[in-house]
């Protein structure tokens, strides 16, 4: 990570490091395990910026993007960008979620669902009206069948496979 940070810096690359900070690393808060509140703190040490996003927002996100692509098409050198999201699950399925509570999970699946407030926004704008939505769920839930179904049809990969496409685009 310093590395990466510090050389993209050095050589101003056109360089956006997205870290999605889901609150946890294993079952470890960041709140325990990072010396710094924000991890975006840390560009600064690069001297490039560190922007702090609510990553359930999808135009908060798309906004830092935009800018940060702006900065490195620009030379302006690279971007930090922290998406501070949730992870819903466990880190593993071997991860019996001990450390959080049961209220913790449900109010930010039920209060903080990234569909659900990019659909209240698109309303908000006028974008989309509830008949609008709903055709495009019925979309995507014929374009998972379909996908489950073809998944279903088809043959299984050939072990021979496995490397292709590992370290080249060259199979």
């Amino acid at each position: 990570f310093h590395e990466a940070l510090n050389m993209a810096a050095i050589w101003k690359l056109p360089v956006i490091f997205v870290c999605e900070n889901n609150g946890y690393g294993m079952s470890t808060s960041t709140a325990r395990s990072t010396a710094v509140k924000n991890i975006a703190e840390r560009a600064a040490a690069y001297s490039m910026p560190g922007v702090i996003v609510n990553g359930n927002i999808f135009s908060e996100v798309a906004e830092a993007s935009h800018q940060a692509v702006a900065r490195a098409r620009a030379g302006e050198g690279p971007t930090l960008i922290e998406s501070k999201t949730y992870r819903h699950r466990g880190h593993s399925k071997s991860d019996r979620n001990r450390y959080r509570t049961k209220e913790e999970i449900e109010d930010w699946m039920s209060n903080r669902d990234p569909i659900t407030l990019f659909e209240s926004e698109l309303r908000e704008f006028g974008f989309i009206d509830n008949k609008g939505i709903e055709a495009i769920r019925d979309a995507v839930a014929q374009e998972i069948a379909d996908g489950i179904e073809f998944a279903k049809a088809s043959p299984s990969p050939d072990v021979r496979d496995t490397g292709n496409y590992v370290y080249t685009e060259q199979a």
